[in-house]
């Protein structure tokens, strides 16, 4: 039975399940294979990374009202956050992580931070 590398091709000697001829080709191929996921995972949390920077540069305090267009000015993509959170009167809470904003208006938001305890387990 012919086995070959998965990233250079050579002819593979040794164990049955051997998939790579070394560790420099091992490495080779995942990196590659993981390249493209990583791009795009990296511009996404750089977004959210300046937009968490702006909230809290903003809101010094923990609760303040701002314009939309000070964020905008800011740098800030509205279409990228962590979550949401729903109140019970229907209001919606966008967050960047602890960081977070309601709509009050067109152009009138109120910035907020979330005092929440993490654990990780």
């Amino acid at each position: 039975m012919d086995r070959s590398c998965l990233d250079c091709g050579k002819p593979l000697v040794g164990r049955a399940d051997k998939k790579f001829c070394d560790d420099a080709c091992r490495n080779n191929y995942n990196n590659h294979t993981k390249s493209d996921d990583t791009i795009v995972i990296k511009k996404i949390n750089l977004i959210l990374k300046r937009n968490r920077t702006i909230l809290a540069a903003l809101n010094p305090n923990g609760k303040v009202k701002t314009m939309k267009k000070k964020l905008a000015s800011a740098g800030f993509n509205f279409e990228y956050h962590t979550h949401t959170y729903q109140t019970q009167t229907g209001n919606t809470y966008h967050f960047c992580y602890e960081y977070g904003f309601l709509f009050l208006s067109e152009e009138e938001l109120l910035l907020v931070k979330r005092e929440e305890k993490l654990w990780l387990s």
